[in-house]
């Protein structure tokens, strides 16, 4: 009976649309910058690998994580 009545909403959702991609897009790109942080000082303070083994190693994982969390364009038009 109540089934019946029930209608679809029809409220616009622009907003939330546009603060979902960008808190997806801050968690994204937060998380490489966080991973990427600890990496570097894990490897300078607690390895022997020194400033130069840490730095070219976040750099490695920066430069893996930009080409992998990057915006595709496929994914874009599907949107």
């Amino acid at each position: 009976m109540s089934s019946d009545q029930h209608t679809r909403g029809e409220m616009d959702i622009a907003e939330q649309v546009s603060t979902f991609q960008s808190f997806n897009t801050m968690t994204k790109w937060g998380s490489l910058a966080i991973g990427t942080l600890v990496l570097f000082v894990t490897l300078l303070f607690c390895t022997g690998a020194g400033f130069g083994g840490a730095f070219i190693t976040a750099v490695v994982v920066v430069a893996a994580g930009v080409a992998l969390l990057r915006s595709k364009p496929e994914a874009e038009a599907a949107h």
